[in-house]
Order: structure tokens, then sequence, then C-alpha cells
């Protein structure tokens, strides 16, 4: 399956899912709040709507117009709260999953937004189990391991990495495929937004390579990924099999530091 990472804008949508179908692509994946933009403060409350809004409706067009499934960030609201999510529609414009930021990073989220509580999303998509996280939440390894662990094959993860930050891109993305034998696609921005810029360096990485790599502009990538590969990996490194869990009881169970 190819998939397909867009490191540009809202408005550059529709030339993004033509260029991606043209060019095979099945799934493609954008930025974190792509749809409102992240750091605009009591704004993300004043645009936030449901899962089934006019997001999810023009987007959903979208998608089914070109034939290819689409994850994008924006702004949800649930009666008072409301979340930094993401939303992974079907290539007929179907809602197959919805996700709620779980970690929030610093003041910026926090002030504006509920944390989620579910940390592991799934749906089937092309033949993969996907997984959906958000920015910081890869920076984990828990929650990493968690899907790996649910048997996720493709994680997708929107963000909005901003500069002096591109090592999270550049290193800890590849290791996090490494480390839980799994397919990453992370999709950061590439502009400014208030006083942040964000630095692009999106990537797809496979466990034991980096695929495909964004620079610092408005860019596609792509990357064909295939679930034998994986399993191969897998059974090549066998991180997950070879575990003892009865050991690492302490890093949930213990006292608190």
């Amino acid at each position: 399956m190819i998939v397909a990472v867009h490191q540009g804008s809202y408005a550059e949508l529709p030339e993004t899912l033509a260029t991606a179908a043209g060019r095979g692509a099945r799934l493609v994946v954008a930025p974190e709040m792509i749809t409102s933009g992240y750091n605009i403060g009591a704004a993300a409350h004043e645009l936030a709507q449901g899962p089934d809004g006019r997001w999810s409706a023009e987007l959903g067009e979208l998608a089914a117009k070109y034939g290819v499934g689409l994850v994008y960030g924006y702004p949800e609201r649930d009666d008072s709260a409301v979340y930094n999510s993401v939303q992974l529609l079907g290539p007929d414009g179907s809602r197959l999953a919805n996700y709620r930021k779980t970690h929030l990073f610093g003041d910026l989220d926090r002030t504006w937004f509920t944390p989620g509580d579910e940390p592991v999303v799934q749906a089937e998509f092309g033949g993969f189990r996907v997984g959906l996280l958000i920015c910081y939440d890869v920076e984990f390894p828990e929650m990493v391991r968690a899907h790996a662990l649910a048997g996720t094959q493709l994680l997708l993860v929107p963000t909005a990495l901003m500069r002096p930050h591109e090592r999270i891109a550049d290193l800890l993305v590849p290791v996090r495929a490494h480390e839980s034998r799994l397919y990453v696609a992370y999709a950061n921005r590439c502009d400014t937004e208030a006083e942040l810029t964000y630095c692009g360096h999106s990537t797809i990485a496979a466990p034991d390579e980096t695929l495909a790599k964004a620079g610092d502009g408005p860019e596609l990538i792509l990357a064909d990924l295939d679930p034998a590969v994986l399993a191969r990996s897998r059974d090549e490194t066998p991180y997950l099999a070879d575990r003892r869990p009865r050991l690492y009881r302490t890093l949930t169970e213990g006292p608190p530091l």
C-alpha cells in the first residue's frame, strides 16, 4: 500500500490528494490541527466541531472524489469539552476512527484542550491495522509499544513540531518504528504561526530504515508499505515476542516519583 504524507496547508489539500491519487497512494496523512491552525488560542474553542461536522463533510467529499483515505487534525467539540483530535476517513469519505490527543504539550495544549483517555485507537485500512497518535504522544515509548502490542502495523501521527525540535522527527520517530517494529507515518507542518515556526521534516519510517523524508518546505512524500515485510522484520528482530512484562511492573505499578 502506498502511503503519502502531506507537508502543507489546508488550502493545498485538494491538490495534494489529486497528486497522491495519481501516484497510486491509498492513504494521505495531513498535519495536526490542519483544519483550524494549532497556535490559535481561544479560537480553537470557537472553531471546534464534532467529528461529523463541516470539516468531516468537506474532506469526506474530497477523499471520495479521489478515492483515497485521509487522516487530518482538528479541534473536536464534545459538549463543553474541546479535544485536540485526528480523524481517519476512508476512500469513500466514511468516518473510520477518531482519536483525542492523550499527552498535552505545555500551556499551548493544556490551556485549551481536554486530554483524551483512550490510548489505542485503531482501524483496518488497505490490509493494515492502522493506529492513531498525535505529535507529543509519539514521544512516549509506552504509547507506541501499546499500539504494537495491540497489533498496530502502521502508526499515523499528525503533528505540529516546531523549531528547534527537529531531532524528534529526524531521530526519535525512526527509533520508535525500530523498537516497536512497525511503520510510522509522521506528518508535520512547515509554516509559521504567531511565534512558532514549524520545522517540517515529515517522515515515513519502517522498522529498519527511513523510507521517505521531507525537508523544511511544502512537500508530498510517499512510500510503499508491505505487511509481509513488516512480519518478517518482527520475526528477525523479536522485541515484542522477547519482552518480559513481569520485570517492568514498576513502570506503572510502583510508587509515584
